[in-house]
């Protein structure tokens, strides 16, 4: 069993956590947020789970270092750039493996300077939300060499259903992104549907019903299409992630000249949705602001 270095205790980091010491492996933790430990992440510790003051305390001694951050500064920060990041105490040899959403310019950046301290690295970005983490059936896109995706499958498969190795370091990365491109535009165009349908009198629920067994339907529609209908916009996918995460893809493809006219769309009326206060809420509040 490996004694792993987990960062970032999340709505996601905590059952991957929990997943893990089912296993057998030795966590040490650190949450950015102290209190943490003594609030959603006190039963890991009761199983267990070492709780640690630092990136750099928690790398200690550690096989394998894992982080679950928000963004590319967050994942920097842990890894490389705080007074005591993870780059000061981590063994040479050790596996270090991102299922943080961030650029792969940033990614790469990263692995390079790990490498100098002999640290491998994989980016694993993964999809399927909180549900998905919690019942250990996450899909996971991997970047890195072939020997360390390997061995980090090993790890992943106690909370993960599918695994593509999509290629080098930062390719997990790209593959992420475009998930997220597909399916913020599908959320989009469900919204667009259903207000459609309503503007022009027609009943939405029989109207997603009809659509959502033609070629129209799709796993995005099952899940956002009954939540707009119902007008459910309580937070299964928070609305100020998928944005996060989506803004990410528009930088990235603005500074390499891609045009991406539907993207470029869809991430003003996201943002439309987080100035109006709705970030927490559910992405289904992209009907909201088409009504508005």
């Amino acid at each position: 069993m490996s004694t792993i270095a987990f960062i970032g205790l999340g709505n996601m980091g905590r059952p991957m956590v929990g997943h893990l010491i089912k296993a057998g492996h030795v966590l040490r933790l650190y949450a950015r947020r102290p209190e943490v430990y003594q609030s959603e992440a006190a039963d890991l510790i009761a199983q267990g789970a070492v709780a640690c003051h630092s990136p750099a305390h928690a790398a200690e001694g550690a096989d394998v270092i894992i982080t679950n951050v928000m963004g590319p500064a967050d994942v920097r920060e842990v890894l490389l750039n705080h007074a005591q990041a993870v780059i000061h105490t981590a063994k040479p040899g050790a596996l270090c493996m991102d299922h943080s959403t961030i650029d792969p310019q940033t990614t790469r950046e990263i692995a390079n300077t790990l490498a100098q301290k002999k640290i491998r690295y994989v980016d694993a970005p993964v999809s399927g939300g909180v549900w998905a983490a919690q019942a250990g059936s996450l899909v996971m896109m991997m970047g890195g060499a072939d020997a360390d995706v390997q061995e980090a499958q090993q790890l992943v498969k106690h909370y993960t259903k599918t695994v593509t190795h999509i290629g080098g370091v930062g390719d997990g990365q790209v593959a992420k992104l475009c998930n997220q491109i597909a399916q913020v535009i599908n959320i989009q165009g469900i919204a667009e549907s259903l207000r459609f349908a309503a503007a022009n009198g027609a009943n939405t629920q029989k109207v997603l019903e009809a659509i959502s067994g033609g070629m129209a339907g799709s796993k995005m529609m099952d899940l956002m299409g009954p939540k707009m209908v119902q007008r459910d916009f309580k937070a299964g996918i928070e609305a100020r992630l998928h944005a996060k995460d989506f803004f990410l893809v528009k930088a990235v493809a603005e500074k390499q000249g891609i045009d991406l006219p539907a993207l470029q769309t869809v991430a003003e009326q996201l943002q439309a949705l987080l100035d109006a206060g709705w970030g927490y809420d559910d992405t289904s509040s992209l009907l909201k602001v088409l009504e508005a």
